[in-house]
């Protein structure tokens, strides 16, 4: 089965909507660990889900970077 690479967009309504390639899908909120939070790299395989908390915080710092350089004086 295919491994999915995705980010947490947003939960509405028992569903997790996770960008996938710039799109969004939506998975049953159940099969996502409880911890899981907008923001997170999730890798999806069939019903199992598993997330890089080192991949969020290195994304989280890449997009506080590029937001430090725009506000730059």
């Amino acid at each position: 089965m295919k491994e999915i690479k995705g980010i947490i967009d947003r939960f509405e309504e028992g569903f997790a909507v996770v960008e996938i390639e710039g799109k969004t899908k939506d998975y049953p909120k159940d099969i996502f660990p409880k911890d899981t939070e907008v923001g997170d790299v999730v890798y999806i395989t069939g019903n199992k889900v598993t997330v890089d908390k080192q991949e969020t915080k290195k994304r989280e710092k890449e997009i506080q970077d590029l937001m430090n350089e725009l506000w730059e004086d």
